[in-house]
């Protein structure tokens, strides 16, 4: 949705880099000390990242340059050389106070926002960014993008207002993606212009609304222009027990609690928490998170009744879902080791498709996904053993060679449909005929589970489904009748 132009250059450089050095979004975040989701935030742009950041991910993937000069400013510029202590090219904006009120009724967030603005600079200011940023599940990004995906935060259920003083402020789309607007307020309305001259002082508010089911229980606030006093106000019914705790990073500084401690007063049925800083780091972020009990459960309990379908929250994550002719095609193979770049690109989108749908199921029996069931056509497949710690196996242009006469039934599931489950017989041990990426052919052999795992994802790369090899009369049953889930399979 929108205009993507001054995020996808960075986004798509991060990921072809990621992809071509061999890094999973996990591995990769390991390398850098940060949390996983925060590299899927970067690649689907709803976070930039830190100029510190950047210079680090640029020398950890050999990127010679290319992720920094990829990461551009609002503008579309490039970014100057920038060190923590330096501060970015002044936009004539000096924020004296700036001030946020949260509450939180019926179901509802309400934000007002409010800040009186200085022009410290030498030509009139007209216009003013505003970001508005929604995560229902903080840490579980996929999570969170399948259900944005499902139902995106649209400006009619924001109602934002905005207004100067008394005037009314007009406003134009800068951003419009499914969880994350940018808006450019503007010192106009139809009937007059009111630019803010350099000397002058003008405050500036404006309100949105956004359901509770499509916000996240957190706040931030970044500091992206000097900023003289920074406060937050959070109001909760006291009647859902809130707590409320707080964290805080910068270019410096990794996350770690706040300074000082909300404040917390009671006001008849509401339940006030306050902070405030002076003098904020430029480029540092503020960010409270709460829990409020009784609401909690409430939730916790509409979820399971009303909660995205498996299959919906998998084709959020980017899998094929069934109906798709790919699905009943039987994959290109590769030519290697001509196509070995392409193998591995193709291996690469394997590899971040099963980050994303880790983070919506507990896989215990192990996991596997083919090429076709993220929409590419070459004869590619990964599985994942169910141990900790084991090296996913890779499976480039696989057929079976050798199957064992013994065999028995176990349920599957499969990516491609997973509001069910299906008995299916599969040989007890099978070799598999593939390929290296230097053109190397190799025999394998895998038992019990594993050989399960893989003949299925083989049957992905010719067409067949599990529902192709269940026993006649014998029918799928939903998940959630199927108690086996985060389990490994029984072998005697």
């Amino acid at each position: 949705m929108g205009d993507r132009s001054s995020i996808e250059p960075f986004s798509a450089t991060l990921k072809h880099f990621r992809t071509i050095r061999g890094f999973s979004a996990a591995a990769l975040a390991r390398r850098l000390g940060i949390d996983p989701s925060y590299i899927s935030h970067l690649e689907a742009g709803r976070e930039r990242g830190s100029s510190d950041l950047i210079r680090r991910m640029d020398r950890e993937l050999e990127a010679a340059g290319a992720l920094w000069n990829a990461w551009k400013d609002d503008d579309g510029e490039p970014l100057p050389a920038e060190t923590p202590e330096e501060t970015p090219a002044s936009t004539g904006v000096l924020v004296l106070e700036d001030e946020a009120c949260l509450t939180y009724a019926d179901g509802t967030y309400h934000l007002r926002m409010r800040r009186l603005l200085r022009n410290v600079g030498s030509e009139p200011v007209t216009r003013y960014l505003v970001r508005i940023a929604v995560d229902r599940y903080p840490g579980e990004p996929e999570r969170s993008n399948a259900l944005y995906r499902a139902r995106p935060l649209t400006w009619d259920e924001l109602r934002l207002e905005a207004h100067c003083g008394k005037e009314a402020m007009g406003w134009t789309v800068k951003h419009d993606r499914d969880a994350f607007k940018e808006i450019w307020l503007t010192f106009a309305n139809d009937q007059a212009r009111f630019p803010l001259y350099p000397d002058q002082e003008a405050e500036i508010t404006y309100t949105y609304t956004v359901s509770g089911d499509k916000w996240g229980p957190w706040f931030q606030r970044a500091v992206r222009v000097p900023t003289s006093e920074l406060s937050v106000t959070l109001a909760f019914p006291t009647a859902l027990d809130p707590t409320v705790w707080g964290t805080e990073t910068s270019l410096t500084a990794d996350f770690a609690p706040l300074r000082t401690q909300p404040v917390r007063t009671i006001d008849g049925d509401q339940t006030i928490f306050s902070w405030s800083t002076r003098e904020p780091q430029l480029h540092a972020r503020y960010r409270l998170e709460w829990r409020l009990k009784t609401l909690h459960t409430a939730e916790s309990e509409s979820e399971t009744v009303n909660a995205i379908p498996p299959s919906a929250a998998m084709a959020g994550a980017g899998i094929v879902q069934e109906g798709d002719p790919l699905l009943h095609t039987t994959a290109r193979r590769f030519d290697l080791p001509s196509e070995a770049d392409e193998a591995t690109r193709v291996v690469g989108e394997l590899l971040d498709a099963i980050e994303r749908v880790r983070q919506l199921h507990t896989f215990g029996k192990g996991m596997g996904i083919a090429a076709c069931q993220i929409g590419i056509d070459r004869a590619a497949a990964v599985v994942i053993p169910p141990n900790p710690g084991a090296e996913p196996i890779v499976l480039l242009n696989p057929a079976i060679a050798e199957t064992a006469a013994e065999s028995d039934e176990q349920y599957e599931g499969c990516l491609s449909y997973f509001d069910v489950r299906g008995l299916v017989p599969r040989p007890l041990s099978v070799v598999v005929a593939h390929t290296d990426l230097d053109g190397t052919p190799r025999l394998t052999r895998y038992e019990q589970g594993l050989a399960r795992l893989v003949l299925h994802e083989v049957d992905h790369l010719h067409g067949t489904l599990y529902r192709d090899r269940m026993l006649p009369g014998t029918d799928p049953i939903p998940v959630e009748e199927y108690r086996g889930t985060g389990r490994t399979w029984n072998y005697r």
